[in-house]
């Protein structure tokens, strides 16, 4: 999204409690490379999370449809607004990144904490023709790499070391809507896929439990805008109807693993097996839809939901305790991830074991005689069962987390979904 061609932009150093280390960052310019080596030691130095703030040009084309929208009263943007307002008397840099009043700010967790932000929702990703490597930064629309860009720091310094901006609040808020609208988009993209494939199955009993898992994002918005705006969420929200759905499809969901885990087990060690004798335990997996492909979805559209609302939950108890603003945060985030951890790594495990299945032609008395179109079946179906292995996200390294947010002339925020840095 960020146009890396753009010259010198500003870069702040914050901190989420009163920190002192070592003055690393220096006055002068520095390039993304050095920029990430600080990060680094930044992260090895202190034992609260600090983050990076940069502030870029507004590009000219945006697609703004993908985030959250926060007006210039929310306390993000009002965070924002105050920690922008105040470096700019004391910055040039600063005051003329920012004179216009639009922006695209870029914060930035380091991986050491990271991992204790998005819980895993978060993967690196794998670059093409390149084995263990992740997309760098400095990338042009085009895909090709650009020239590097120049971060001028913003903060301030004392003897003896840094002393950090502290802005809690603000690295809080951006981390809980960036993950919030990660997401969200992988809900939408769950959505997407289940309404194709149930107009293609009619199944009324897989429609029923799409409707209540749809039918959950009306208290989850609302609830995110309450706390988003600090406010207190409360019974008449619905959040607690839309939570108790979402654990009833998680329960189908284990459910459901644990017998497609029962049936692998059950299958005879090296050798082949037959489509239909599959066909029992996972139905439809030999064809394009098919009610196995309906029910991985649901599993990943209840997934997707309920760490949603993990964030709404950990926003409200860090809200709660506003002296403890980002152990509270990452505390309440883990309650319920290692449930989801399992779920997703068992559903992954079934997919990759399905994968590497050798399908038998169907057996009888005497040797069948397959017609073309029978053969093409066969063929069709081997394809489908050995490809679920590439929908399999491997678990990347450890990365860092960025979160971009637009800030227009009147303070309003759009925050987009968090990716890796």
């Amino acid at each position: 999204m960020i146009d890396y061609r753009k010259a010198t932009v500003p870069v702040w150093t914050l901190a989420t409690s009163d920190v002192r280390v070592p003055s690393v960052a220096g006055d002068g310019p520095m390039t993304a490379e050095r920029l990430g080596e600080l990060r680094g030691v930044l992260a090895a130095l202190a034992d609260v999370p600090i983050a990076t703030l940069e502030a870029h040009p507004l590009p000219d084309k945006l697609d703004r449809s993908r985030g959250i929208p926060l007006d210039a009263a929310s306390p993000l943007a009002e965070h924002l607004s105050q920690l922008v307002t105040q470096t700019a008397r004391n910055s040039s840099t600063a005051a003329k990144a920012t004179a216009a009043g639009e922006n695209l700010y870029r914060i930035v967790v380091p991986a050491k904490f990271a991992a204790q932000v998005d819980q895993g929702i978060i993967c690196t990703m794998g670059a093409r023709g390149v084995p263990g490597g992740i997309r760098g930064p400095l990338v042009g629309p085009n895909g090709k790499i650009v020239g590097g860009v120049t971060f001028m720091p913003v903060g301030k310094a004392a003897a003896g070391g840094a002393v950090l901006t502290v802005a809690a609040p603000l690295v809080l808020m951006a981390v809980a809507v960036g993950v919030s609208a990660h997401a969200d988009q992988k809900r939408q993209q769950a959505i997407e896929h289940i309404t194709e494939l149930l107009e293609q199955l009619h199944e009324d009993k897989l429609d029923d439990e799409h409707s209540a898992l749809d039918g959950c994002r009306d208290a989850i918005d609302k609830a995110t805008a309450i706390l988003l705006d600090q406010g207190k969420l409360g019974i008449s929200l619905g959040l607690d109807s839309a939570v108790h759905a979402i654990n009833m499809a998680l329960g189908a969901a284990d459910r459901r693993l644990a017998r497609w885990q029962s049936a692998l087990d059950k299958l005879p060690a090296g050798e082949a097996v037959e489509i239909a004798t599959l066909t029992k335990s996972f139905p439809g997996i030999d064809e394009e839809g098919g009610r196995f492909r309906a029910h991985l979805e649901l599993a990943a559209l209840a997934t997707a939901l309920k760490r949603r609302v993990n964030v709404l939950q950990a926003v409200d108890h860090a809200q709660s305790n506003p002296d403890n603003l980002f152990e509270s945060f990452t505390r309440a985030l883990q309650r319920d991830q290692q449930r989801l951890d399992e779920l997703e790594s068992g559903i992954a495990g079934v997919l990759m074991r399905l994968s590497v299945l050798e399908l038998a032609r169907p057996g009888g008395l005497r040797p069948p005689v397959f017609t073309p179109g029978e053969v093409d079946r066969l063929m069709r179906a081997t394809h489908r069962i050995h490809r679920l292995g590439d929908e399999v996200t491997a678990g990347g390294r450890p990365t860092d987390v960025a979160i971009e947010m637009v800030r227009d002339r009147d303070g309003s925020l759009v925050v987009f979904p968090a990716v890796p840095a």
